[in-house]
């Protein structure tokens, strides 16, 4: 039989799609019965044996004989004169089986036919390609950057599938060059038209809570459960973790010795501060470990509507606010209460000012060793160091006078913002 160019593609795209070979059948197949069934009306007398593997295929069709006047449906019956003109001795009421050529459908049919073909092999891809990537939403995914643009950046898999990685979805100090290997999540996938888009996410708790999973074996294992995740990307996070195994220190094993196990996983997120908390179901307690670093005084829980008095002494206050106010923000989304910080002694119970930061929301900006220096001193806040003149600074601490005049000005305009 004629091997024309949509034979041709058989073997093409069973190499190029890695479609098994049931599955490619079953396409031929359907795209030829299509092509018969729109040149002779039906498909229901013809035999179709496919060999993808060498590239061929043959159509036959079946007919029953019948008397040369009697003839009325040409598709299914063929006269008793045609008959014997392929063998001689048929008789009427006999089946005759003939091989259809794919000449015989036409030109415009077997263009028609591979166009047919090339759609049925991307739809069925596309098909594979959603339900691929639908299986593993919510997992860590590696691709490499293609294009970056200014609302998306386009990456690339090993497999050559695209993935979209919007604007909104990275970290705010996420910077990409072409080639870059970026991780994220996969977070969804939409059909556009008959083509999958496959959304990758930076910025999801989900990332933070894989990132646990992949970097640090006890969470991997089972033994340490991550309980809750929130954060604000590229800022700060908190994570409250819990284990079964009263001979595991949930957060120790998660920080590791000197910060070495959580260390890869801030330098992912861009420097993020990421707090590890003990999760407890009791909620005076979590509430007081989620506003970490500050001291709590005492806690007043309204259990119905949510929320929570929190009083703490006038030093404590900046603490448990927080630079920007991310602390006490994302201690509240911790713990599902809505947080009210009241100085003590407050009698109007007036939310406490914020005038004043700790040292230590700073460190995405001041080195730790720098704050450490000032807190061997006593100046653990803003405006505790800026009360101080450089000379005096100089001479109490370690610090170069360059260094001090730094982190004057990074304290400065914390507060002229």
């Amino acid at each position: 039989m004629e091997n024309l160019a949509l034979i041709d593609s058989f073997s093409e795209f069973k190499d190029n799609k890695l479609i098994d070979r049931v599955t490619l059948m079953a396409i031929l197949e359907d795209v030829f019965r299509n092509a018969l069934k729109k040149k002779y009306g039906s498909d229901e007398n013809f035999d179709i044996i496919i060999n993808p593997d060498k590239g061929d295929m043959e159509i036959w069709r079946r007919r029953v004989i019948v008397a040369d006047e009697d003839l009325d449906f040409e598709n299914e019956e063929i006269t008793l004169t045609e008959a014997r003109k392929i063998e001689a001795d048929f008789e009427i009421g006999e089946e005759v089986s003939e091989e259809v050529k794919l000449i015989d459908l036409g030109r415009r049919a077997i263009l028609a036919l591979r166009q047919n073909l090339i759609s049925k092999i991307h739809e069925h891809d596309n098909t594979n390609l959603y339900k691929q990537f639908k299986d593993i939403i919510g997992d860590i995914y590696t691709a490499e950057v293609h294009h970056v643009r200014p609302r998306v950046v386009i990456l690339v898999d090993d497999e050559g599938n695209e993935i979209v990685l919007p604007k909104e979805k990275q970290i705010p100090s996420d910077f990409f060059r072409k080639g870059d290997n970026v991780r994220g999540i996969i977070e969804s996938v939409e059909l556009k038209g008959n083509k999958p888009q496959i959304i990758m996410s930076r910025t999801s708790e989900k990332f933070l809570e894989k990132l646990f999973e992949q970097e640090i074996p006890e969470v991997f294992d089972g033994l340490i459960t991550v309980k809750n995740v929130v954060r604000i990307p590229g800022e700060k996070a908190k994570v409250a973790v819990d284990s079964y195994d009263d001979r595991i220190d949930p957060v120790g094993a998660c920080v590791g010795m000197k910060g070495s196990r959580i260390h890869g996983i801030v330098r992912e997120l861009g420097n993020e501060n990421i707090d590890v908390i003990n999760y407890t179901n009791n909620i005076q307690l979590f509430i007081t470990r989620a506003l970490s670093p500050a001291k709590v005084s005492s806690i007043k829980i309204d259990e119905e509507n949510k929320r929570a008095e929190v009083f703490l002494k006038l030093e404590e206050v900046s603490k448990a606010i927080g630079r920007g106010g991310h602390n006490i923000k994302l201690a509240g989304q911790l713990t599902g209460y809505e947080l009210d910080v009241i100085r003590e002694g407050d009698i109007a119970g007036t939310v406490a000012d914020e005038d004043d930061v700790e040292l230590t929301e700073f460190s995405d900006e001041i080195e730790e060793w720098v704050i450490e220096e000032f807190a061997k001193i006593g100046l653990d806040t803003a405006k505790s160091i800026l009360k101080h003149d450089v000379e005096d600074l100089v001479r109490r601490t370690d610090l170069e006078e360059e260094t001090i005049l730094d982190v004057m000005k990074i304290l400065k305009e914390e507060f002229d913002s």
